[in-house]
């Protein structure tokens, strides 16, 4: 598996890295706690060395997973989680109950998740949204004073605007956004994507494979169970996924040419835009983490990239992304 540096950073992850949110919430898990565990295990042996996961997820189950997986492997991993929604007495933290991200909730959640990751640093801490209700130079300071206590190494933002993340990284340097990018989601390329050039800061594209649609594995007779996300997203009806086909047809037309799959030219796509981009698709089954890391050694041409920009400024993508 190849490396890259998520900008100026210094942080080197797997060029490919491995969303986790699925494997305890969002929909039906597939599989046991222990086969995940075991999941996780084969990514690390595979080369995947850069893992995706947050307090609310669950909420905090998934980093109680990820944490019992990797704790013998922490050597060779890098763990990224994030903070910032309210949390409501024992029912912890959802977007449901608003976002927080007052200097003294960080502190708090930064100390749950150390207990719950089994590590003595986070890697890498998110702020999962921005919160209108507090300064982001508030919530990097936050951060900075866990990065100057030993208890964090580097701080995200997710979702930011240029602005915020200009001003967050005037007071403690952003070492990656995660902010959602993919071929049929761009908007981040108008200034995000040059703000993050200019300041040397990484870029963790969610939702890479467009919730799965990119895959060319959902059609509009594709059924989604209640508790999945897709079942309430705009982008899933089945008016939406039909008319959205056109999308994977050009991904399988450039498959075909490079002995491929739509899912890999869809990561490959993301790979080839910067060399500080390195996407975290979500996965829980074998074959799918195989496919994904194939990716990393598909080399679109300068023509591929030329005749996909061509072909997406023609397509008009149905459906808001949430």
């Amino acid at each position: 598996m190849q490396k890259r540096q998520l900008g100026n950073s210094g942080l080197e992850v797997s060029a490919l890295g491995l969303g986790c949110m699925r494997m305890t919430f969002g929909d039906t898990p597939v599989g046991t706690r222990q086969e995940m565990i075991e999941f996780l295990h084969t990514a690390v042996d595979r080369g995947i060395t850069f893992f995706d996961t947050a307090e609310v997820y669950g909420p905090f189950t998934n980093e109680e997973l990820v944490g019992e997986a990797l704790a013998p492997l922490q050597n060779q991993v890098v763990i990224a989680t994030k903070f910032g929604f309210r949390h409501d007495g024992d029912k912890g933290p959802s977007p449901a109950f608003g976002r927080d991200s007052r200097p003294e909730q960080i502190k708090r959640v930064a100390d749950e998740s150390l207990k719950r990751l089994r590590v003595d640093a986070i890697d890498l801490f998110y702020q999962h949204r921005p919160d209108p209700d507090v300064p982001i130079e508030d919530v990097a300071g936050a951060v900075k004073d866990l990065i100057q206590a030993g208890k964090v190494k580097h701080f995200g933002l997710s979702e930011s605007d240029a602005a915020t993340i200009r001003r967050a990284h005037a007071v403690q340097p952003v070492a990656a956004l995660q902010s959602e990018y993919s071929i049929w989601w761009t908007p981040i390329e108008d200034e995000i994507l040059p703000t993050c050039e200019e300041l040397g800061i990484g870029l963790v594209p969610y939702s890479p494979l467009g919730r799965g649609y990119l895959t060319g594995k959902i059609d509009e007779n594709t059924t989604f169970a209640d508790n999945d996300i897709r079942a309430r997203n705009p982008r899933f009806t089945q008016e939406a996924i039909k008319a959205n086909r056109a999308v994977v047809d050009l991904l399988e037309a450039i498959a075909a040419q490079h002995e491929a799959t739509p899912a890999q030219i869809a990561l490959a796509w993301l790979l080839a835009q910067k060399p500080w981009i390195v996407p975290i698709p979500g996965s829980r089954k074998l074959h799918r983490l195989e496919e994904n890391m194939g990716a990393v050694d598909i080399e679109l041409t300068a023509d591929d990239l030329r005749n996909i920009k061509d072909a997406m400024a023609q397509i008009k993508v149905v459906g808001d992304r949430y």
